[in-house]
């Protein structure tokens, strides 16, 4: 099936249902504490986004704070910026952008991701057919955007199938838990766990994201 598609192509394709279902049926065929995962909470969510603007706004607004804090402030943004376009941001003044709980750091980081767009410094349509390094190394060029940042939009927006997270808190907290380990993973420990799991890395992150929230919600019951 998809063992036939070269490497570079492979790392270029979106997943679809069905490649994500071979994904999890591969990983757990190949890693036990990944099965039992699927055994115990069931299919993960693709957790898909749609690309775009609006996207990676919302995914610089999750760095360092929680989920639900975050989309509380992306949907006040979304209220106040309508339609949420790199153009219709810059007309906004700083004290309008702070009033949806944006703070001064995150409104460099807004204005500067919709400059780029706007002075066609970035086209995030042709980010989708090009290369994994080639859009990590055009997005980190915007402040405020680093690996974590990238890893999340190629994952969730454009649904890449080897993309994995590595600086992901949830990720390191769930892997510590899965594999037993002494303490919190470091991001180089957690790349080479995830060695194993290749090509299927993003698959991973799903499953991986899937257990640390299972356990999160059966703690609050």
């Amino acid at each position: 099936m998809l063992n036939d598609i070269k490497s570079q192509q492979f790392h270029q394709i979106s997943l679809t249902r069905e490649s994500f279902t071979y994904g999890l049926e591969v990983l757990a065929n190949i890693d036990s504490d990944l099965a039992s995962i699927l055994k115990a909470f069931g299919t993960p969510p693709m957790w898909e986004r749609e690309a775009g603007f609006p996207t990676l706004i919302h995914i610089i607004l999750e760095q360092q704070v929680s989920l639900a804090a975050a989309k509380a402030v992306f949907n006040r943004l979304c209220a106040v910026v309508v339609s949420l376009t790199p153009e219709n941001l810059l007309k906004l003044e700083d004290v309008q952008l702070k009033s949806t709980g944006l703070s001064r750091q995150k409104i460099v980081y807004c204005r500067g991701l919709a400059d780029a767009i706007v002075n066609e410094q970035l086209d995030l349509a042709k980010l989708e057919t090009m290369e994994e390094t080639a859009i990590r190394n055009k997005l980190k060029q915007i402040k405020g955007i680093g690996d974590w940042t990238v890893d999340i939009y190629l994952l969730m927006a454009l649904k890449r199938p080897d993309v994995f997270p590595k600086g992901d808190l949830g990720i390191a907290i769930a892997l510590q838990n899965l594999k037993k380990l002494p303490t919190r993973p470091t991001p180089t420990q957690i790349e080479t766990i995830a060695q194993n799991w290749r090509p299927w890395r993003a698959v991973a992150t799903r499953i991986l994201w899937h257990y640390y929230l299972s356990n999160a919600n059966s703690k609050l019951k």
